[in-house]
């Protein structure tokens, strides 16, 4: 009887951490479908690997970690999805890497600009939080129409958000740089 009980208890507290996650994802959808918020995604899935390789070039596509077939697919899912829950992309803007660049282009959204700020700085703390707050400035400078995208990495979305996003996964923000809700990107 304590053992059916205890595994009884276990799955309701196991239940009740699933529920605020379908919730906030709820509210990041309707946030998407209203417009004037903020998505701020890490790049779509890659090759195995961490940082780039010694010696990569923004001009090289080949010297960087570039999208994987899956990742391709993903970015492709990730903008189907967006644009069947209704939301409208006023600006779409990106890091210069390649693995962002194709991210934003193949979710298919609007034109794709590169913004110098969503550029990685892993491994240079130094650039950090100047280019932070110049995603913080744009950010709250958001007035619509639509949403606006913003593909970068995760070390820049960790820095505006103390948020570790996998692969693909969104942040929806309000223009005051607040988190309304996060969207996986496991949609299948």
């Amino acid at each position: 009887m304590l053992e059916s009980l205890s595994r009884l208890l276990l799955i309701a507290v196991i239940l009740s951490f699933a529920v605020p996650a379908r919730a906030d994802e709820a509210a990041a959808w309707a946030a998407l479908r209203e417009g004037g918020k903020i998505l701020l995604m890490r790049h779509a899935t890659t090759n195995p690997g961490v940082g780039d390789p010694p010696g990569f070039r923004l001009d090289d596509c080949s010297t960087q970690r570039v999208l994987s077939g899956a990742g391709r697919d993903q970015a492709k899912s990730i903008g189907a999805a967006l644009r069947q829950n209704g939301m409208k992309a006023g600006r779409i803007l990106t890091s210069a890497w390649c693995r962002c660049v194709d991210t934003a282009e193949l979710m298919d959204l609007g034109p794709v600009e590169v913004f110098e700020p969503l550029n990685s700085f892993f491994g240079q703390s130094a650039e950090a939080e100047r280019q932070t707050e110049s995603v913080r400035k744009l950010i709250a400078d958001w007035k619509g129409p639509g949403t606006l995208v913003l593909v970068t990495h995760q070390v820049n979305v960790t820095a505006l958000t103390d948020i570790f996003p996998s692969s693909g996964e969104m942040v929806i923000m309000d223009p005051n740089g607040r988190s309304i809700g996060r969207i996986s990107a496991n949609f299948r």
